[in-house]
């Protein structure tokens, strides 16, 4: 019977997508000789916003998310990023596979905030495996077996590596999404006193 275990050796932002993603590289390895024909792979992803130190300026920062530091010790929790899908094909012994992961810049995100919150550093994700393995039996007879949601795997992602992929998709851009009668009150403003831009009218009235 298959026994599939994975690691995350890398993540990389896809430069070319319709949206932005991180491709994590995932390698899945089983014992040799297991013929294995097909991975349907659900995949279930974590930040472990425990697992690190925050400096004071990223403290302040995250107080929007996690309240004042003080109260850290009871709002600090893992929080869940997504899920997302995977196709594997046939193997055996072991094969790489990237795993996208699908990102957002909306601030009403709770984890498009967190990253943000951050400076340097890693951002300690875990990321939770299930699915269907089909493989082949002892007579070459195809076998279906589901993966178990205990399979896991923890890998530190740079916080670079969401850097670059948001500079890559929205360079020097950030996504605010307002009620829309927020929105209409601005558009009047903007609009009653000729101003050319958004940016603009948010500039007069935030200095």
């Amino acid at each position: 019977m298959p026994n599939l275990n994975f690691t995350i050796e890398g993540a990389e932002p896809l430069r070319f997508a319709a949206s932005p993603h991180i491709g994590f590289t995932l390698r899945v390895s089983d014992a040799p000789g297991m013929n294995i024909y097909n991975v349907i792979l659900q995949c279930q992803a974590h930040l472990d916003v425990t697992r690190r130190h925050y400096a004071a300026n990223e403290q302040q920062r995250l107080s929007d998310l996690f309240g004042p530091p003080s109260q850290w010790n009871e709002t600090l929790r893992p929080m869940f990023w997504t899920n997302t899908n995977l196709i594997i094909p046939g193997f055996n012994g072991s094969t790489v596979v990237s795993l996208n992961v699908p990102c957002t810049f909306d601030f009403n995100v709770a984890v498009t905030k967190y990253f943000e919150g951050l400076d340097e550093g890693h951002i300690p994700v875990t990321f939770y495996f299930s699915g269907t393995v089909f493989f082949a039996g002892e007579n070459g007879e195809l076998q279906v077996e589901k993966i178990s949601w205990e399979k896991e795997a923890s890998y530190d992602m740079p916080v670079q590596v969401w850097r670059d992929m948001m500079n890559a998709y929205y360079p020097n851009t950030a996504w605010l999404c307002l009620r829309r009668d927020a929105f209409d009150k601005l558009y009047a403003y903007k609009v009653r006193h000729g101003i050319p831009t958004f940016e603009q009218a948010l500039e007069t009235v935030v200095p």
